[in-house]
Formats: structure tokens, sequence, C-alpha cells
């Protein structure tokens, strides 16, 4: 019995918790900034979303903006017209998994098939481009993400995240911990959908409300928001030609 229990508690640990310390902590393996000197990223995660995702859009072609949004497979096979006005409109398009759904309770197989390549497969029928970064959701990967998943896709999390996805932030505070925390090379995570669990509904009206005066302040400051790819500069290139190596299964050589 304790041995079972033993084995089943350092399975755990192996699977979700060494993970979680290799990514989260170290920064092995992932993306979470960039060293560019003027520059820093935007990302938006969850949606699209039918009312927000339209009106975020607008506030960035306002600003001439280009972000990056990952997206869910779901919602993007809900909203293609917001999936091709992204794409049309220069923005770059990643992956968040088909559901909102942890990796933690998932074989690395399944996740895989029915969450990233699935994903994938979505957002390449809807632009005719296939997505090769990834967001998983809270940034948790699993053990076998780290050897699997990393062979096709860039993994990117974050260096700024202000709790945006909670109503009770408001557009004033959500601004405030922006311009306190975004440096350049900062890669800023928020949310243009608020259905996801521990989200609220309304949450993403503050955030737009708040990014539209942190915009206008970073360009005081004199920095520029890129897309992750451009971000990386280095690493831009090597996106590239991942992107021109997509094998019929959605395999990417990195």
């Amino acid at each position: 019995m304790w041995t079972l229990l033993i084995l089943a508690i350092d399975a755990i640990i192996l699977y979700m918790i060494v993970p979680f310390v290799i990514t989260r902590i170290l920064g092995w393996g992932v993306v979470s900034r960039g060293n560019a000197a003027k520059e820093v990223a935007f990302t938006f995660d969850d949606g699209p979303d039918p009312c927000y995702t339209p009106e975020l859009l607008d506030l960035l072609h306002e600003h001439d903006v280009k972000a990056t949004f990952f997206v869910l497979g779901k919602k993007a096979e809900q909203f293609p017209d917001l999936i091709q006005r992204m794409h049309r409109e220069g923005h770059q398009i990643g992956i968040h998994n088909y559901t909102h759904t942890p990796n933690w309770i998932y074989s690395p197989w399944t996740n895989r098939r029915k969450q990233v390549d699935r994903t994938a497969d979505i957002v390449e029928r809807i632009t005719g481009e296939r997505p090769i970064l990834y967001r998983p959701p809270w940034g948790l990967l699993n053990l076998g993400d780290l050897v699997f998943l990393r062979r096709s896709y860039r993994v990117v999390l974050w260096s700024v995240m202000v709790g945006d996805w909670k109503a009770s932030v408001s557009a004033a505070q959500i601004k405030h911990d922006l311009l306190k925390k975004i440096k350049p090379g900062s890669i800023i995570v928020l949310h243009d959908n608020g259905d996801t669990p521990g989200a609220d509904r309304e949450a993403p009206l503050n955030m737009i409300t708040g990014l539209e005066e942190v915009l206008k302040e970073i360009s005081r400051r004199g920095l520029k928001s890129q897309r992750v790819d451009e971000l990386l500069n280095k690493e831009a290139s090597r996106i590239g030609e991942a992107r021109s190596s997509v094998k019929h299964h959605g395999q990417i050589n990195l």
C-alpha cells in the first residue's frame, strides 16, 4: 500500500512538478522574454471571442500594433472570421490548446494529437499558415511536452502578467501594473476572452480599456510593440525556416 502511494507521488512529481520547475522557475526550454532594446510583445490568450476580440483588434489597428494571439481551437472553429481577420491584419496566431484544460491531465500523445496538433490543423485550414508557437493553458507543461512538443513548436510563456482575467481588477489597475512592469523585451500576457475556468466573463472589457492608455504611454516611452517572432530577433529566421519545413502531418523540424 505504502509502496504504491510512494510510487504514485513520485510519478506525479516527475510528470508535473519537475516540468514546472524546469520551465516556470528555471526558464529552460521555453521563451519568456526577448532581448530587444526598444521592443515588447503583447500576447492575448483564450480567444477569439465574438464580443471582445473585434474591439481589441480595432484598438490594435488604431495604434498600428501587431500582436500575437494564442487561440483555442474550439473557439477558432466557432469564429473563423476572427481568425481570418487576425491573419489579414498581420497578427501572429499561436496555439493555446483546443480547449482550456491543463496538460497535466493528459498523456503526452493525447495532448499532442487532440489539443495542440488539432488546433494547428484548424488554424492552418482557416489561414493557410500553420502556427508553430505554443502556450499551454496556465503555462503548465507535462514531462512529455518537454520531449515531444518542443520538436515541432516553440513554447512561449510570458514575463508580465497582471491578473486581467478577473473583473475585480479595474482598468486603472491594469494600466498601472502594466506600465510598472513592462520593460524592453517584455512578453505581456493578456486575455480577450472571459469564459475559461477561473475567469470572469466581463473581465476583458477592463483589459481593453486599460490597454488603450498603455499603448499611448509606451509609444511616448519610445517602445514599439511587435509580434513574438519579431521580438525574438535571432529566432525569427529559424521560425521562418520552420514554416517551410511543415510536413504532411504537421511535423516541423526545429
